[in-house]
């Protein structure tokens, strides 16, 4: 077995301003489960996939994330619900791309931080 191959992405970091606010973002707001926090950063489980929110310790990290796709079963629905917990989408709910009986639709949104993630969904069509 080949040591130095990458296997998976074990975590991705999300640069935050305020751990707090964020903590209740991606808690509360987006419903994912919180592992542990400290002052200074925050742990949540996605799936078998670890999302760090942290405080940069250098200027030089401190720039909003790359997007972050967060799958989900109804887009519209799930836009819906998050709208009413006081989430700013950039856009509506879109088709992307349709390859032959799957259609993929994503919308964006800021989180309290200023990162921009997504939502997007499969359907068979």
């Amino acid at each position: 077995m080949e040591t130095s191959k990458i296997q998976k992405i074990g975590q991705i970091g999300i640069p935050v301003k305020n751990v707090e606010r964020a903590i209740e973002f991606y808690k509360e707001v987006l419903g994912l489960p919180l592992l542990f926090s400290t002052e200074n950063m925050a742990f949540f489980h996605c799936n078998g996939l670890r999302l760090l929110l942290s405080i940069p310790e250098n200027n030089q990290y401190a720039n909003s994330s790359s997007v972050f796709y967060f799958q989900v079963q109804d887009i519209k629905r799930s836009v819906e619900e998050l709208t009413g917990k006081g989430v700013s989408f950039i856009d509506q709910p879109h088709v992307v791309a349709k390859i032959g009986n799957t259609e993929t639709w994503m919308t964006f949104f800021k989180d309290t931080e200023e990162n921009t993630h997504a939502l997007m969904s499969e359907l068979q069509s």
